[in-house]
């Protein structure tokens, strides 16, 4: 169980996309949960993605300022889905 980073909902981690901070301190996603770092989560949710961007609670969790970049492709990713 993790904590989405928007709502704040506690769900099962294969239900989150895993936005992660590698050892290097680029910040990327992980879609397979696997990639060395420190990890937050997010519901495959736009509104979600919205009150975390708001909040700034993914640049809290991971301590590092989130690119534009990773913003935009969360965003594209959850519209595929």
């Amino acid at each position: 169980m993790r904590k989405c980073m928007g709502c704040q909902e506690s769900k099962d981690k294969r239900e989150l996309i895993r936005v992660v901070r590698g050892t290097d301190g680029t910040v990327s996603l992980d879609f397979g949960g696997k990639l060395n770092g420190r990890g937050a989560y997010l519901c495959p949710d736009p509104e979600c993605l919205k009150k975390a961007q708001k909040a700034k609670s993914l640049e809290r969790s991971l301590e590092v300022p989130i690119p534009d970049e990773v913003y935009a492709r969360l965003a594209k990713e959850m519209e595929t889905n």
